[in-house]
């Protein structure tokens, strides 16, 4: 197998305590991998399809579903191996 490093770039997430290690938390339980954090983003390291991009992104949508931050936020693909959780826009009618 091969060793896969996925960063999660969470540096807009916001919300009640520190969503920030409640993440890190929810990765490590949901994949068993080397989940660490560095100042806004949180790094996933295992091997195989336990951390695929794919599935990170739906733990992370899960996370968020979770934590009710849906609304809020929406997690996108950055460059190679990366996802952002990004601030949604609001298009609010005057």
């Amino acid at each position: 197998m091969f060793m896969v490093e996925i960063i999660v770039d969470a540096s807009e997430l916001k919300g009640e305590g520190d969503p920030l290690k409640q993440l890190a938390d929810f990765l490590k339980e949901k994949t068993s991998a080397e989940v660490t954090t560095e100042s806004k983003n949180v790094t996933v390291k295992g091997e195989g399809d336990a951390v695929s991009k794919k599935y990170l992104r739906v733990l992370v949508k899960k996370f968020l579903h979770q934590k009710e931050l849906k609304e809020q936020f929406r997690v996108i693909g950055g460059k190679e191996n990366t996802l952002i959780v990004k601030v949604r826009k609001s298009y609010e009618e005057e």
